[in-house]
């Protein structure tokens, strides 16, 4: 998915939002899901991986949940403990 797709398919979700036709719930689902085929098909051959501990809750993109890791102790100065879940599964 191209940038145009997902801001299009974003635009789309926002309209039917708008319309009553779902909750935001539901646009919020649509919208993270948009935004995560957008990002993995951006970065190559990545999956979705939420961290989560006790100083630690995000979603990294990762080759693997080795690499999920690291990529969460790149971005968090001090992670503590934290488990690595693929996203979907």
């Amino acid at each position: 998915m191209d940038r145009i797709s997902a801001l299009r398919n974003i635009e789309d979700a926002l309209t039917a939002f708008e319309a009553g036709e779902t909750d935001l719930a539901g646009l919020e689902r649509e919208v993270r899901g948009v935004l995560r085929t957008y990002a993995t098909e951006f970065e190559g051959d990545l999956s979705a991986y939420r961290a989560e501990g006790e100083d630690v809750d995000l979603v990294v993109l990762a080759a693997g949940p080795d690499g999920a890791r690291e990529r969460v102790r790149d971005l968090v100065e001090t992670p503590g403990r934290f488990t690595v879940e693929r996203v979907g599964e």
